[in-house]
């Protein structure tokens, strides 16, 4: 795998050590309050999404602050954050899964290959294929193997024939890494399967539809240690072709498998950049302070 960083370092408690600017710990506080610059590599090349001053706001709170990103190609990035700072909020702004929400209001701009993905004419439902998404828990569907596979391909017509179908469940199932423990039993229920299989299942079904990108809402939440490392280099495997928006709760995880990290703070991106530097020399005080330990 393409680890980022290695994970069996420690991290250092004393907010001297990291390196970090001294302007970043005035009086070895942190202050949560005022409006946070980002800093880090926000911007990338040849970008496959765009993110420009996006904010959500369920009723009147407001979750997600002025963010923007971009997000390159083939690469895996990790967004991490205490709970409820809103990186599972943004993430959902990716493919409108936020639009289900009678709440929720999206404004600021997000595009896709260079399209604004909240236009008028664009069509919800192949925006969702293109951008694919696997869920903290597995949810298979109450189908068998196949066709939980298979049901994605036939509604959005992408196969011409029973053999291209056969074709394309066949091929999910491989590249999600578990065609040879089901190829036998493919017409058993989807949920006969373990945890960690189910969730593999998931991203076969995902990946079926010929995804540009696929987020990933802590998909190793719920899964044992050996289920989650299949699922950490089935990740690295699938960035070969596919863009991976991961949000997790494990830093360890996101420097195993990412390329680039973005923390977020009580709504907003306070940092971005290479993995490896955001775990050894932060440039944001808050993101040191996270990083240590100090706060979460």
């Amino acid at each position: 795998m393409k680890a980022a960083v290695d994970t069996t370092m420690e991290i250092s408690k004393d907010p001297t050590a990291s390196g970090a600017p001294k302007k970043h710990r005035d009086n070895d506080t942190l202050s949560l309050e005022g409006a946070i610059e980002t800093v880090g590599d926000i911007t990338v090349e040849n970008p496959r999404i765009q993110c420009g001053n996006v904010n959500v706001f369920y009723g009147d709170k407001q979750a997600i602050k002025n963010v923007s990103i971009e997000i390159g190609r083939n690469e895996v990035i990790a967004m991490i954050g205490p709970s409820g700072c809103g990186k599972s909020t943004f993430l959902r702004c990716l493919n409108r899964m936020n639009d289900i929400i009678e709440s929720c209001v999206v404004s600021g701009d997000i595009q896709l290959d260079e399209k604004d993905i909240y236009s008028k004419t664009t069509d919800v439902v192949t925006l969702r294929a293109q951008v694919g998404m696997v869920f903290q828990r597995p949810n298979p569907f109450p189908k068998s193997i196949y066709e939980n596979v298979a049901y994605g391909p036939r509604i959005h017509g992408l196969v011409d024939s029973k053999v291209d179908l056969d074709e394309t469940v066949e091929t999910s199932l491989r590249r999600a890494g578990l065609w040879d423990e089901v190829k036998d039993r493919l017409h058993q229920p989807g949920t006969s399967l373990s945890g960690g299989q189910q969730q593999r299942l998931c991203i076969a079904r995902t990946i079926a539809v010929r995804p540009e990108v696929i987020l990933m809402d802590e998909p190793c939440s719920a899964l044992d240690p050996i289920a989650t490392a299949r699922i950490e280099e089935l990740m690295d495997e699938l960035s070969q072709n596919f863009t991976i928006v991961i949000v997790t709760h494990s830093m360890q995880q996101a420097a195993r498998v990412s390329q680039r990290t973005a923390y977020f703070h009580l709504g907003e991106l306070v940092e971005v950049g290479d993995t490896r530097r955001i775990f050894t020399n932060p440039q944001h005080r808050l993101t040191e302070g996270y990083i240590t330990g100090r706060f979460g």
